[in-house]
């Protein structure tokens, strides 16, 4: 290893705190010529050895951290270990058992910047989002094929971020045989479809597994309407906590059309559903103007953050979309309320609707804080790896 990279003074500061991501800004001179996804050696301005990262050249990541132990050589046995250790943590959460759904590997969160894999049934669907992990590509695959043999390894390196890095959008089968297009995956007790080359991220929102299961404690016998309902998740699990009726939006036919199915799949009352194709900003307005109300709404929508210039108008679309929710709940109804931007912290998603229920003279009362499932973990070094936050919600 012959590259180096040497901060500039009193840059060091998030480094020694473990934080995984060095920024341009930050960076002295780099020696060496390292090409994109090497490892590089980073230093302290006064010499002081600080990590080993990945160097990404035309990111403002300009480098990943892959360890922090000086005596930690970044080789294939390396990344042995680390999705070994990921694997572990799944099983020791009993999510990784025969045709279950969950994330096998959360990028830093398991020490492996960039790299996301989730499984569904005997299909690992992977997205290489930095150019370190995407440099160490071929042994990650063969890795995952050491640790789940006869598996289908699915790319889904289709997202935005890649460009950022400089890297171009990838797809593709990477090992084993073509997986289907349609996959069924279990999770906990209910099943679901899932189209791992067309879906959102890599086919499927696990992240929300946990705060699918609170539904259920909130539904008997009540009206619920899940806005932003993609394939039909919160839905599923409302009619399994016995529903009496629930109204599935969305603004995709593809979506809705995986939301019909998976109701059916898990042996549900089609008679007790609606499925909506509408914006649901526009719909719920409308049903405001028709006085229709719910006795339960769940609002989880797509991210309206991806940089700081747009986090004004996120802001403004939490907020209406709240205030929207609120003015068609029952008195005493329950809401359910997301947001996975993760630019948006949890204390300011609260103050948010917060000021939604003031201005609509509201009183709410919190009944539970909810985030991302713990197959999806973040350190405490790096808090950016907390990003989903929801609130449950009474509203009177």
């Amino acid at each position: 290893m012959s590259a180096v990279a040497h901060l500039k003074p009193s840059r060091e500061k998030s480094i020694l705190k473990r934080h995984p991501w060095i920024f341009t800004g930050a960076v002295r001179t780099i020696s060496g010529k390292p090409e994109s996804g090497e490892t590089v050696d980073v230093y302290a301005n006064d010499g002081q050895w600080l990590a080993r990262a990945a160097y990404s050249p035309k990111s403002q990541i300009q480098f990943r951290v892959w360890t922090f132990n000086f005596d930690e050589t970044v080789d294939r046995e390396f990344f042995q270990r680390k999705i070994f250790d990921a694997i572990k943590s799944r099983e020791i959460l009993g999510y990784a058992k025969p045709s279950a759904g969950y994330r096998v590997i959360a990028a830093e969160a398991d020490g492996l910047p960039g790299l996301v894999v989730d499984c569904y049934d005997n299909c690992l669907v992977c997205q290489f989002q930095a150019c370190g992990v995407d440099r160490w590509k071929s042994t990650i695959i063969e890795t995952l094929k050491h640790f789940f043999p006869g598996y289908s390894i699915y790319e889904r390196s289709d997202v935005e971020v890649r460009k950022k890095e400089g890297l171009v959008e990838e797809t593709g089968l990477l090992a084993g045989a073509e997986p289907p297009i349609d996959i069924v995956f279990s999770e906990g007790d209910t099943q679901f479809y899932v189209d791992v080359r067309n879906g959102h991220k890599t086919g499927f929102y696990l992240d929300q597994r946990v705060n699918r299961e609170m539904v259920k404690k909130f539904v008997k016998d009540k009206s619920v309407l899940n806005c932003f309902c993609y394939t039909g998740g919160f839905g599923v699990y409302a009619l399994a906590g016995g529903a009496k009726s629930v109204t599935n939006v969305d603004s995709s036919q593809y979506a809705l059309d995986y939301a019909v199915r998976n109701t059916e799949l898990n042996a549900l009352n089609l008679s007790q559903c609606e499925f909506i194709k509408h914006d649901v900003f526009k719909l719920l307005r409308e049903f405001k103007n028709e006085q229709r109300q719910f006795d339960v709404v769940i609002l989880d929508p797509p991210k309206f953050a991806d940089n700081k210039s747009q986090l004004d108008g996120a802001i403004r679309g939490y907020k209406d979309i709240n205030m929207l929710a609120m003015d068609i709940l029952k008195p005493g109804g329950i809401l359910f309320t997301y947001s996975c931007s993760g630019l948006m912290s949890n204390e300011f998603f609260v103050r948010v609707v917060a000021y939604a229920a003031m201005d609509l003279q509201k009183d709410v009362k919190v009944l539970h804080r909810l985030s991302q499932s713990p197959d999806h973990p973040y350190t405490l070094a790096y808090p950016e790896g907390y990003y989903l936050k929801g609130l449950v919600c009474q509203v009177t």
